[in-house]
């Protein structure tokens, strides 16, 4: 049965909806329906769909109670947003219904588990977060909330875990027809680390280990976790909270993870390998990932960052964030990569193209402009023997404003900076990537794909990706580029 709570949110959203614009929101990024939107949650693929779910507040544009709210598409890039599918409405999740994830039962049933939590008061005074788990059940639009939550509690924690921090269950069904889970947890000191359950019907969970431990690496508390089987190699994708930078990884302080090992699933015992960013922009945080129907392992992520997420502009307060690009994922010499999906090739129109265009300074080629576009380039040095010292491309631009990709090969630096795109505010405008390549000297590729107040840099066919976010008025849609040094660009 449907709650008050929840009813009222699905009626505040309708009608609120209708006071948007289309064209003041993303073409092909999914954006909330209203008010406030962060981490994706349920991605899965149900009765023939791509469902995603993600954390709703739809009575502001600033983070509150978390919902859940719903939508749904066939292709990833058209979406359908459905009715709100969890509100705040229990004793155990009366102060939100935090991340969590979703799969499809035997019987045809989509299960969600996410994080319900209630507030409690301390010694002191204070109150803070008690974090659970729980499961509601539905057919794709209308789910039950389950009798028997909440399903994992303080008592199935390790010795030291902390019931305050306790959350974004990332659930999958194996071959046996049992279940696993990674949840995020951390120390009483604050240190994070991934939690495995197991449960033989997807409702009786139990406490296995814990699969990852941050030993003060990472920053601290680890969230939204997932963790996969991709072309040989088992990935844990975390996003850890407070963390340092390490060299040209791990600048955004609440930023992402990716861990790439092997598993030994007779001991659930995952042996790290290597680790990195998963995206060095500015705007990317919690990353849940689908396994599509083809095989393909597809990820998406929440494109803005909590340092930055209430200076968005004020012409757009009925509605706050976005998610980025789905992508999907390989593993190629260690490394993730990432390209965009090739369900995006359909939604180009006319090509434009250039080949072996040689300038210094800055040029504007006709017929490249715009707010909405796929542009690929190949970057090269006409002389090898005497390469460019920078060259940048510079969109969302006019007289007065600009965002910018540059890249130096002297230094091996690309960098994304939006200081110019219209902000008020000295926040986080530059985000820089060591790009370590076995092209020529002074050669890259890279594509850059805009959606009205995005970019999403893909460097290398997706070895490194930047993204990020911008507010800049839609009617700056100039694209031009700059060489410092003589070079070509295909």
């Amino acid at each position: 049965m449907t709650s008050q709570i929840l009813r009222d949110a699905r009626k505040y959203e309708v009608e609120m909806e209708r006071k948007i614009a289309g064209e003041h929101r993303p073409a092909f990024h999914l954006s909330a329906r209203v008010g406030w939107m962060n981490d994706p949650n349920g991605f899965s693929f149900y009765k023939g769909e791509y469902h995603l779910f993600y954390q709703y507040h739809p009575y502001s544009t600033c983070w509150g109670p978390m919902h859940w709210g719903h939508a749904v598409s066939r292709d990833l890039l058209h979406w359908e947003h459905l009715p709100a599918a969890l509100a705040p409405d229990m004793d155990y999740d009366r102060d939100g219904c935090f991340s969590g994830s979703a799969v499809v039962l035997p019987d045809g049933r989509h299960l969600l588990m996410y994080t319900g939590v209630s507030r409690e008061a301390q010694p002191d005074g204070s109150m803070k977060d008690v974090q659970t788990q729980c499961l509601a059940v539905g057919d794709g639009v209308d789910y039950e909330k389950y009798a028997g939550n909440p399903v994992l509690d303080k008592g199935a924690l390790p010795e030291g875990g902390s019931k305050y921090d306790f959350r974004d269950p990332k659930l999958w069904r194996k071959q046996d027809g049992s279940y696993l889970c990674v949840a995020g947890n951390c120390t009483d000191s604050h240190d994070g680390q991934i939690l495995l359950y197991s449960s033989p019907d997807g409702f009786r969970w139990k406490y296995g280990k814990i699969l990852a431990a941050n030993c003060e690496r990472f920053g601290k508390m680890w969230e939204c976790p997932d963790f996969f089987s991709l072309d040989g190699k088992q990935v844990l994708l975390t996003s850890p909270q407070d963390m340092m930078p390490q060299g040209f990884e791990y600048h955004n302080g609440n930023g992402t993870l990716c861990l790439i090992g092997s598993y030994d699933e007779a001991t659930d015992t995952f042996a790290e390998e290597g680790n990195q960013s998963i995206d060095y922009g500015i705007d990317f945080y919690a990353p849940q990932t689908v396994l599509a129907p083809d095989g393909r392992r597809i990820m998406i992520g929440w494109m803005q960052n909590w340092d930055t997420c209430n200076l968005h502009a004020p012409e757009r307060q009925s509605w706050f964030g976005q998610m980025s690009l789905p992508r999907e994922l390989s593993v190629q010499n260690g490394r993730l990569f990432q390209r965009p999906v090739r369900e995006l090739e359909a939604m180009r129109g006319q090509e434009v193209k250039y080949e072996n265009i040689a300038f210094t300074d800055i040029i504007k080629l006709n017929g490249i402009q715009g707010r909405k576009l796929d542009m690929e380039l190949t970057i090269r040095p006409e002389d090898e023997q005497n390469i460019y010292r920078k060259f940048a491309v510079r969109f969302a631009q006019n007289d007065k404003y600009q965002t910018s990709v540059s890249y130096r090969p002297y230094e091996s630096v690309i960098k994304v900076d939006r200081k110019h795109s219209g902000s008020r505010r000295a926040i986080i405008h530059q985000r820089r990537c060591l790009v370590k390549s076995e092209k020529g000297p002074g050669e890259i590729k890279i594509r850059i794909i805009l959606d009205n107040y995005s970019a999403e840099v893909f460097v290398n066919d997706g070895e490194y990706v930047l993204s990020l976010t911008f507010y800049t008025d839609l009617s700056a849609e100039g694209i031009s580029f700059f060489a410092d040094g003589r070079q070509g660009a295909l």
